[in-house]
């Protein structure tokens, strides 16, 4: 019998440029990079040197407090660049793809999963609750939950033939390392299952698709407790690398968003050059288009020149930067074409549910926080939101532990920031909380 849940709190953004059903496979990239900012929660450390030869999973960077635990090459070829930034903190290490795609070999540790995922940097992709790093080494999770769908703006979906061949072995893989149980959500009416695992189904609004509103439906995190998280791509990945002994980081993205010419997918392999990737799909805006690599809530803002594809190597959106939009009031305009999610403005009526041109303006300027209320309407945990925030920017950390702080990750705050009166940046005041908390406890 599967278990179901329903989540109520949230809110789907209506924003046009879909990806179609299409797949083209990318041939023509050359440059791959693996960025150090995707996986925190330890220090990287480079083990290569530019020019050194490496295979498909050979090690890139290793983790200064476990060495084991690898970011490892996603293509075989030459290491093309360790970029450096300031305090020589390591940017990116890129590798060019050439000759035959060989993979690495684990052969040493094939019967010891923990360490297999270590070093074949499968570890590094997953989560931990608390403090949505990478997982500590010497932990054991409580529990280990995996999402089968994403609810965010304009995300494809996350099962193909290939996932749902492997996703189940790799969940059998994974069970052995928790002390409780592995939990599959899935999207309601998928029918997808599993033999070695608590299936979910879930249905309501963004961000039924994320694991933090899961867990919480689930099964909380407490203090003292941790609990891993993953997606079924990346299980999927794991299962074929515990029954094939293959690595496999190539990815289906979904170029999507109102100023992507073309939104399709395209097959590629994680952390591709995106001068390549998007070589002609973007609509000509006179350099007023911004690229995100991920959804438009959560993703990271790149550069198409230098950026290269980033964690969790699926999605890339392309929307207005707005800052040559000429409007008469600017956002305080009580137009009815424009969006809104309050009832202040007609366009909660007009534009409910219609696909809406956004951009990347805040629409106002940061003031102090509006114990409004607002964040309640779309954040679907039972945590009083603008409380825990204030003990965040307070450094409060019995405030913090009581009012839950070990059960978000910044994500969580994707949709109350955008919903925000008061235009406050809090994902970083979440990702900066759970540094500090991590720092000051452990």
């Amino acid at each position: 019998m599967v278990n179901k849940i329903k989540i109520k709190k949230g809110l789907d953004i209506p924003l046009p440029g879909a990806a179609s059903d299409s797949v083209t496979v990318d041939s023509s990239t050359s440059l791959f990079a693996v960025v150090p900012d995707d996986f925190p929660g330890y220090t990287w450390k480079v083990g290569v040197k530019a020019g050194d030869a490496v295979r498909i999973g050979d090690p890139l960077l290793y983790a200064k407090e476990d060495e084991e635990i690898k970011l490892v090459s996603p293509v075989a070829g030459t290491v093309a660049e360790i970029r450096r930034g300031e305090r020589r903190k390591i940017e990116f290490v890129s590798v060019e793809r050439n000759g035959e795609q060989t993979q690495a070999d684990f052969s040493d540790v094939k019967d010891d999963i923990l360490k297999l995922l270590k070093r074949s940097g499968m570890f590094a992709l997953m989560r931990q609750r608390p403090f949505d790093s990478v997982p500590f080494a010497d932990a054991v999770p409580r529990d280990i939950f995996i999402t089968a769908f994403d609810t965010a703006p304009l995300a494809p979906s996350l099962m193909s033939e290939e996932v749902a061949r492997h996703y189940d072995a790799g969940i059998k893989a994974l069970a052995p390392l928790t002390s409780g149980k592995v939990y599959l959500s899935v999207p309601a009416g998928s029918g997808i299952s599993s033999q070695y695992a608590e299936v979910y189904s879930v249905e309501g609004p963004h961000p039924a698709g994320n694991t933090g509103p899961q867990i919480a439906a689930i099964s909380p995190v407490n203090k003292g407790e941790s609990v891993w998280t993953l997606d079924i791509v990346t299980a999927a990945r794991i299962g074929r690398l515990v029954t094939e002994s293959r690595i496999d980081y190539s990815t289906v993205v979904a170029l999507t968003g109102p100023d992507m010419a073309d939104p399709h997918k395209v097959k590629t392999v994680a952390g591709a050059k995106l001068s390549t990737l998007l070589a002609g799909q973007l609509v000509k805006n006179g350099g007023h288009v911004r690229v995100i690599s991920g959804n438009a809530l959560t993703g990271e803002k790149v550069s198409v020149e230098k950026g290269f594809l980033r964690y969790p190597y699926r999605q890339i959106t392309a929307i207005d930067e707005g800052d040559h939009a000429d409007e008469f009031m600017g956002w305080a305009s009580m137009a009815p074409s424009k969006y809104s999610v309050k009832r202040t403005f007609p366009g909660f009526l007009n534009n409910l549910g219609k696909p809406y041109r956004f951009d990347a303006r805040i629409k106002g300027g940061h003031r102090a926080m509006i114990m409004s209320g607002e964040y309640d309407k779309v954040f679907p945990f039972d945590i009083y939101p603008e409380y825990l925030l204030k003990a965040i920017m307070a450094k409060d950390i019995e405030k913090m532990e009581q009012l839950g702080i070990y059960e978000v990750a910044p994500e969580d705050f994707a949709l109350p920031e955008f919903v925000d009166t008061s235009k406050i940046e809090l994902q970083k005041v979440v990702r900066d909380g759970l540094d500090y908390l991590r720092k000051e406890t452990l």
